[in-house]
């Protein structure tokens, strides 16, 4: 790593409610579960522990409510050595939640916003110092689009590179497309994506990650693939995540684009490997190792 880069994540927290059945419930129909587990969640999170992990100094923006969930996540992510103090305690409003029904490798998600809802432009505001003294940002849509124009608002104002990871998929405002400076969706929120919208301009910042086919990045104009690894799949959940903290941590060290998305690319193949979304994420020195041992033994 050239430096260690300063990288701050604006975007959500939740704590992952996860029921595992033999059977997926019908509508109307109670089944008996098999085991029930919670787990700090969030794609916001997510990625500042990844970036965490990998070596980068991580502040995180966001809020939480003042429940036991909040207190949980919080504790978390100062584990991980992440910086939460740009997390707001929200009064009277309860912590975001994603209620996880798992069952033969499927899933159905129910995400009840909670406190990510109260990211507002102003609270975004208030660090305004903290998005300066980045050396990139961070940012998914969990949260308001609002904050997330303001965030990119601020960050180009002090020419901070801004990544946007546009998951879930929303429509992007004019703002968030032009101001960006790298977008990263996956295939299908690529499909969502308006082409009308996507000039040549926009379609040049795009990253697109393919899964088990890679990842696809222009640079100096010229479209370039990067080939999945082959690994043994435990658990997806969180590979998109672990792919984006890493790239901020590598590009926010100074790293050319090509060589940060070889590495995020190595990153979220190891992840997959382990179950969790944060449990699968990797640290640096376990990236590095695979990359040189798959470079002896190529797949």
């Amino acid at each position: 790593m050239k430096k260690i880069p300063a990288v701050c994540v604006i975007g959500s927290l939740n704590m992952d409610l996860t029921m595992t059945t033999k059977k997926m419930p019908k509508q109307g129909e109670t089944v008996i579960g098999e085991h029930f587990e919670t787990y700090p969640g969030g794609k916001g999170a997510n990625q500042a522990v990844a970036a965490a992990r990998l070596g980068a100094n991580v502040t995180m923006i966001g809020a939480v409510g003042t429940d036991a969930f909040g207190d949980s996540l919080l504790k978390s992510l100062s584990q991980e050595g992440i910086n939460v103090e740009g997390i707001s305690k929200i009064s009277d409003v309860a912590t975001g939640v994603a209620s996880i029904i798992m069952s033969d490798h499927d899933n159905r998600i129910i995400v009840a916003s909670g406190a990510n809802a109260f990211v507002t432009p102003e609270l975004v505001e208030q660090y305004h110092e903290q998005i300066r003294d980045s050396d990139i940002v961070l940012v998914q849509l969990e949260t308001p689009l609002e904050a997330i124009v303001r965030t990119i608002e601020i960050a180009n104002e002090h020419s901070i590179p801004v990544i946007v990871n546009p998951a879930p998929f929303q429509e992007l405002p004019e703002a968030i497309l032009t101001g960006s400076t790298f977008l990263t969706p996956n295939e299908i929120e690529l499909e969502a994506m308006k082409q009308e919208t996507i000039s040549n301009s926009i379609r040049e910042k795009i990253i697109l990650t393919k899964g088990a086919d890679g990842v696809q990045f222009f640079e100096n104009g010229r479209s370039k693939d990067v080939k999945s690894y082959q690994v043994k799949v435990a658990d997806t959940t969180g590979a998109g995540d672990t792919f984006n903290g890493a790239l901020a941590t590598q590009l926010g060290s100074g790293f050319p684009l090509t060589d940060a998305v070889h590495y995020a690319n190595a990153a979220a193949a190891l992840s997959v490997t382990k179950l969790g979304a944060q449990g699968g994420m990797p640290t640096n020195v376990e990236v590095k190792q695979f990359i040189i041992t798959r470079q002896k033994t190529p797949s």
